[in-house]
């Protein structure tokens, strides 16, 4: 990527003397301002992605640990609290540094309130659809949106379904959408109003021989890969880019006739043949992907005028310009949870985007009046529900949140759950970066448990392992977190562990990345021992214990008031002071 923080200050610098991207920092702090998103150019593109079925508002901390190496050191995504609002220009205590970073989140939380919730959102939506003119605009979904609560478990993600039909959502791609059987996702497509595409999904052949359905037997697509979309005068063609790992980061057993991958050369050849064919003035992707792996992609991939990007749960206020041999590519992130919305208005000169304005807003639940329609559609989802969702099971004592390349007090507390539940000597925990932020003081419901557990595959199990296979275990987690090269990275953050620690270099080769492995006792940690470890979420066969939401409940029913004070969290090496961490 050609770009160095000072030539991304000068862009924007140019853009704002021009009228073209203001700052973020100088939009108002009231509901007014802050939504109040002059028309500009000719199309209007709106982006929102990783929402996690998160049907009502929700609290959710951002990381204060979020390394970035090699190219990617000091360069957003990965910058974190202090540094993130030095870069982007937001004051410190304000609303945007609530919104944007975890510094003083308890405090902010309890002044700015919750954001996100499909009621808001649809308001929102709907605000600035109706200043640019519906037909002039689109909804883009980058998907993870069908998983990460109790009514889309119960669902089989039909729930999610429904409220994006609600939403008016153009075109999605997706990721979890795929952890359900192959026939469900089928199924929830089916009732979609919108367009899913997914270039880089195809039909295996010998499924193809059998029967299996493929959006084209020719070339093999399970989905349409892209679709056009005509708004006013300008035809804007959105090309979909599913999570390309989705076979090995979760149950390829689910979906047995699909295969997925990064698919650069084709996606060109898809890009150049839109371009040529379907005289595409704009051609955007919206993509799984994650953001490291878009910036890498936007590079050698030309003719992609704006990515749409989510997976890895970044909200990066502005775009990153990306030059490649067909000019730029403009690389987003919108966050997770449903927190933020994207807004892209692109301006056209002689068949080719030549202007653009992007302004990712949060979205504060208490500023945007729920959507009535909406409401009642979310209030009728989850009514059959309420008393299992509602259940009371212990008092937060502490800030209890999951984000962060390391470690998360709720992420201990599933570790504690798993290791008194299965009378283990350790516990190991995914590093996903879905599930929703708790206040001290909040009761802690089922439904909170659902958000940071709920998925199709969440058997837990106990059984002997040696040292040398727990450290062959992170050692893989590290290399899909911290490999040099983006497109060998997975998303996600490390695996959690209980009732030891360990230390990491990050920056070490494949494989050289864990050492110091001790039991909590001091006790070194030793590559022929067995130990008993508990744990769940296991990719490959399912596992024969009981899903790790009754583990959790059961947990908090018995304490009824938790504090974590203590975090398993390895010590750390050669990171010094990487931007994308603060400690403090």
């Amino acid at each position: 990527m050609e770009l160095t923080r000072r030539e991304f200050l000068r862009i924007l610098g140019f853009a704002g003397a021009a009228g073209l991207v203001p700052g973020i920092a100088s939009a108002g702090l009231r509901s007014g301002g802050l939504y109040d998103v002059a028309r500009f150019g000719d199309v209007r593109l709106m982006h929102l992605t990783d929402t996690h079925a998160q049907l009502l508002p929700v609290y959710y901390r951002e990381p204060s640990v979020n390394i970035g190496l090699g190219d990617a050191a000091g360069r957003p995504p990965h910058l974190v609290t202090r540094a993130f609002m030095n870069y982007f220009g937001i004051a410190p205590d304000s609303k945007l540094a609530y919104a944007f970073t975890p510094v003083n989140f308890s405090a902010a939380a309890e002044r700015y309130g919750k954001l996100g919730g499909y009621a808001h959102i649809k308001t929102l939506v709907d605000r600035l659809r109706g200043d640019f003119g519906r037909e002039k605009t689109l909804l883009l979904d980058s998907g993870d949106t069908w998983q990460g609560s109790g009514t889309a478990f119960w669902t089989r993600g039909a729930d999610m379904v429904e409220v994006s039909n609600v939403l008016g959502v153009d075109v999605m791609t997706g990721h979890w959408e795929f952890t359900y059987l192959a026939e469900e996702v089928l199924k929830n497509l089916q009732a979609f109003r919108g367009d899913f595409v997914a270039q880089n999904v195809k039909v295996k052949e010998e499924a193809l021989f059998g029967g299996a359905r493929a959006f084209d037997e020719q070339t093999g697509h399970a989905f349409k890969p892209y679709v056009i979309k005509t708004l006013g005068r300008h035809r804007v063609a959105v090309v979909g880019q599913a999570f390309p790992y989705t076979p090995i980061a979760n149950p390829s057993r689910f979906i047995p006739d699909w295969t997925f991958g990064i698919n650069a050369v084709d996606l060109q050849q898809l890009v150049d043949t839109v371009r040529a064919k379907e005289k595409a003035d704009a051609v955007v992707l919206v993509s799984h992907n994650g953001m490291d792996v878009d910036v890498k992609l936007a590079g050698q991939v030309s003719g992609i005028d704006v990515i749409f990007g989510g997976h890895t749960h970044d909200a990066v206020p502005k775009p990153l310009v990306v030059r490649n041999r067909g000019g730029r590519t403009l690389v987003t992130n919108a966050g997770s949870n449903g927190k933020f919305l994207g807004v892209m208005d692109l301006k056209f000169s002689g068949g080719r985007v030549s202007e653009y304005r992007y302004r990712l807003l949060p979205v504060f639940s208490n500023e945007l009046p729920a959507h009535a329609g909406m409401q009642q559609a979310i209030d009728r989802i989850r009514a059959p529900y309420l008393k299992q969702l509602e259940e009371p099971l212990a008092t937060a004592g502490t800030l209890l949140y999951r984000r962060g390349n390391f470690d998360g007090p709720f992420d201990q507390l599933i570790c504690d759950a798993l290791r008194q539940r299965n009378e283990a000597q350790i516990a190991l925990s995914p590093g996903f970066r879905w599930g929703t932020t708790i206040l001290p003081g909040q009761t802690i419901t089922m439904e909170h448990v659902l958000e940071q557990t709920c998925m199709t595959y969440p058997e837990t199990y106990a059984r002997e392992m040696t040292g040398q296979q727990i450290k062959e275990v992170l050692e893989d987690v590290a290399d899909n977190l911290f490999n040099p090269d983006p497109f060998y990275q997975q998303g996600g953050d490390m695996v959690r562990v209980g009732g030891m620690n360990y230390r990491i270099d990050p920056s070490a080769p494949s494989g050289q990345r864990i050492d110091e492995m001790r039991l909590e006792n001091g006790e070194t940690i030793e590559a022929s021992r067995n130990y008993r470890v508990a744990g769940w979420a296991t990719v490959g066969a399912k596992s024969p214990g009981e899903p790790v939401w009754d583990t959790v409940a059961a947990y908090l029913r018995d304490h009824r008031h938790v504090e974590v004070r203590k975090l398993n969290t390895p010590s750390l090496k050669n990171v010094g002071t990487n931007p994308g961490m603060d400690l403090s």
